[in-house]
């Protein structure tokens, strides 16, 4: 969209900023209620976890399509011009296929839960409908890309933490600033 909506330097706006870390946090309490869902015995705490992990997943899956929203209408500041080709594509890549898991992640959640045939009210208020019908055999199969699915977006994050590390202490080039003020690189 309009250029004049950007921020200077490599800093992103306050809503980027704001939307990015809220994300980041439930993601990690999201891998924390799954973990305990999964682990925990059969007893109310257990149903306990699991709500609190689907209704989290469906507000993670709401603030990233608001998240893209936001970001098809704002200019994202520019990679640093020291940074190699190579490395501009690798971190294009990724953080595409960081948005693509963050929508995969809850629909196929979305889609394991209604395949086992389980109601579901977000936060136990908001009715979400089923998007299939109950099925064993695409439970199974829901179940096995969510697992796969959590692991590939555990892998990318320890890289994008860990380039986002680098860039702050080793390069020192404003790319994490950026993400954490509104000044950025100067």
């Amino acid at each position: 969209m309009s250029a004049a909506r950007a921020t200077p330097g490599h800093a992103w706006d306050t809503t980027a900023r704001v939307l990015h870390w809220l994300v980041a946090v439930l993601i990690l309490v999201q891998f924390a209620l799954g973990w305990m869902a999964v682990s925990w015995h059969l007893s109310p705490a257990k149903l306990d976890l699991f709500v609190w992990h689907k209704s989290t997943g469906m507000l993670i899956l709401a603030l990233v399509l608001l998240r893209l929203s936001w970001r098809a209408a704002i200019t994202a500041p520019p990679l640093p011009a020291a940074m190699p080709h190579w490395e501009q594509f690798a971190a294009r890549a990724s953080h595409g296929l960081l948005y693509v898991l963050m929508l995969a992640m809850p629909l196929s959640g979305w889609v394991l839960n209604s395949a086992a045939g389980v109601p579901f009210r977000i936060f136990r208020i908001l009715p979400l409908p089923a998007i299939t019908a109950p099925d064993r055999q695409v439970e199974h199969w829901a179940s096995r890309v969510h697992l796969g699915l959590w692991i590939v977006l555990a892998v990318l994050l320890v890289l994008h933490i860990g380039a986002a590390l680098r860039h702050h202490f080793i390069l020192r080039d404003g790319v994490l600033l950026g993400m954490l003020t509104d000044k950025g690189a100067s």
